[in-house]
């Protein structure tokens, strides 16, 4: 009996993924962090650090999880300890480029719409102690699902696999954990990603608006305008709206483990749920690739030094 369909698609999505994923998180942290594509040094610790925890979620999950999953089963690290050691780190991973994410995005709205917190708030120093509390508390907070998992089965006493524990969703203290997890990631930087990318493009649009006016009144030819054409340039950094799409199925996941009697990782792949859950970790992980790079392939000379590596790459890594 063939396998599910939903487990073809990974089988071949994942390694994909893989192949594509590393090298442009890769190359992007490597041309940012050369500091040559114009952009301020808070603004290049972000996309870095995004760029680098991306990455890493394409090694644990992608690379050591599912690709390990699907064509290396039997491997260590397929072992129960090791497994659940992995999927820890997994979700540490995802909730700090989550959490970064926004970061960044509070980052823009402060930069774009309060010049007077601008100063004191979007400096590299700031930038570089929110990435430590991010990552810190990103560990942290998940820290406890090492010990969600059990055996899925037992080999001459040996743990294979994770499987959910039962009392993970009976037991008061793991309902009351999954309820803050959910919070955390992804309620919450769903709502503050939108507000603040709301209240940022309507300052954005209010500011030309008055500007243009102001052009019309001292009847000003200038149809370059430097100052509207930035503020152009910072409604395309609003770009983690490609969070929230390709999040949207996995936070509709959540909400109806939240809400109905359905569970994660139960392996039924003729199960509708399981296949939507299945879906959503697929887009999650193609957010970790297309992330950093789209924020930072906006800008033109990004996009120089990227057409420079593909030209020149020795030249490019000994330079």
């Amino acid at each position: 009996m063939g396998q599910p369909v939903i487990i073809q698609i990974e089988n071949i999505y994942y390694p994909i993924l893989a192949i594509v994923g590393l090298p442009v998180n890769l190359v992007t942290i490597v041309i940012l962090s050369r500091r040559k594509c114009g952009l301020s040094k808070c603004i290049t610790r972000y996309l870095v650090a995004m760029a680098a925890a991306d990455l890493m979620v394409l090694i644990n999950e992608v690379i050591l999880y599912e690709i390990n999953d699907a064509y290396f089963p039997n491997s260590f690290l397929s072992y129960t300890p090791i497994c659940s050691l992995n999927l820890t780190l997994c979700y540490s991973f995802i909730d700090c480029s989550v959490w970064l994410t926004v970061a960044f995005t509070f980052d823009r709205f402060i930069a774009i719409c309060n010049q007077t917190l601008r100063t004191k708030y979007c400096t590299e120093k700031t930038a570089a102690v929110v990435i430590a509390v991010v990552c810190f508390f990103s560990v942290l907070e998940n820290v406890p699902i090492y010990f969600v998992f059990e055996p899925r089965k037992i080999t001459n006493n040996v743990p294979w696999f994770c499987y959910v524990k039962s009392s993970f969703y009976t037991s008061p203290l793991w309902v009351t954990y999954l309820w803050l997890e959910s919070i955390l990631t992804p309620f919450a930087p769903f709502v503050l990603i939108l507000l603040l990318n709301a209240l940022t493009i309507r300052h954005i649009v209010l500011a030309n608006r008055v500007r243009r006016g102001l052009q019309a009144n001292n009847n000003v030819q200038n149809h370059t305008d430097p100052e509207m054409e930035n503020r152009r340039k910072s409604m395309i950094l609003l770009l983690s709206y490609n969070f929230i799409l390709l999040w949207m199925v996995s936070f509709i996941v959540f909400i109806c483990v939240q809400f109905t009697d359905t569970q994660f990782m139960k392996a039924n792949y003729k199960d509708s749920f399981t296949i939507a859950e299945q879906s959503g970790y697929m887009l999650r992980c193609l957010s970790s690739c297309t992330n950093t790079f789209i924020y930072a392939v906006s800008q033109s000379k990004f996009r120089e030094e990227l057409k420079n590596v593909i030209r020149h790459p020795l030249t490019f890594i000994t330079n």
